[in-house]
């Protein structure tokens, strides 16, 4: 029988604010972020992960967890892994936190895992009850919050001209820019950008600015765009660029994102 390589099991809006997706891939990511909180269930497999705190691992009945802009990445240890994971939009958070979590990037917990996969299993039944799905989300962030935040000190913030550099990139991804040009917005050289920015950020500034047009090239999908409008409108090139950003950062094609969500 032929391998399962990869299978997106199901990505849908879980409530507003919050999306669902089930994976089973052998795909690496690369160094990547989500501008969403993300909690999940490993339940298939194991991969490692360069974390917020170092190289972590995770395997069948872990939680996983990633803070909005955390930097990391995930490569499998023994072939196919899959988890369920919940994107959680950051104004759902401080609406209800009270701001943003700063979390564990593993967790062993076979309370929190049980609910999580009976989450899915709700999110999954043929008539979805949204009242009973709205509060097993909730009850998963209050087990979070009791048990899974960070001790360590917060990790530090960017310094002035980097932060001036990553928040041109997120407000102005389609925005053709040159280092040179975006190292004199900072006051910078290009030399001192790429290492502060490596430094602060965890990864280079061309990487970042591809991760910023991916994360809004998948915002206007969400909103009915084609691909290739997507593409456009996002600052790539053509589609064919798109998509092989998109299938780095997410492990599937946009057109393959856009099937999911219906």
């Amino acid at each position: 029988m032929k391998q399962r390589i990869h299978q997106v099991r199901q990505y849908r809006r879980a409530l507003p604010g919050v999306e669902a997706v089930s994976l089973l891939t052998a795909h690496s990511f690369p160094r990547h972020s989500h501008d969403q909180f993300g909690i999940g269930v490993f339940v298939e497999g194991a991969q490692r992960s360069q974390s917020c705190i170092g190289n972590v691992e995770a395997s069948a009945g872990n939680i996983i967890m990633v803070n909005p802009g955390e930097i990391h990445d995930g490569v499998p240890l023994t072939g196919i892994r899959g988890w369920h994971m919940l994107y959680i939009e950051p104004d759902v958070m401080t609406g209800e936190l009270n701001g943003q979590l700063d979390v564990k990037p593993v967790a062993n917990d076979s309370v929190l895992s049980a609910s999580m996969q009976q989450l899915f299993l709700m999110l999954n039944a043929p008539t979805p009850d949204r009242t009973a799905i709205e509060e097993a989300v909730m009850q998963c962030l209050m087990r979070v919050t009791k048990q899974h935040l960070l001790s360590v000190t917060p990790r530090n913030a960017c310094s002035p001209s980097i932060a001036l550099a990553k928040e041109y990139l997120d407000d102005s991804p389609a925005e053709p820019v040159t280092l040179a040009a975006l190292a004199g917005l900072c006051g910078i050289s290009r030399f001192q950008l790429i290492r502060g920015f490596s430094r602060d950020v965890g990864t280079t500034p061309h990487a970042w600015l591809i991760q910023s047009r991916v994360r809004l090239a998948k915002r206007l999908l969400q909103q009915g765009a084609r691909p290739i409008d997507a593409a456009l409108q996002a600052g790539f090139a053509d589609q064919s660029h798109l998509t092989r950003a998109f299938r780095r950062q997410f492990g599937m094609t946009p057109g393959q994102y856009v099937l999911s969500l219906r």
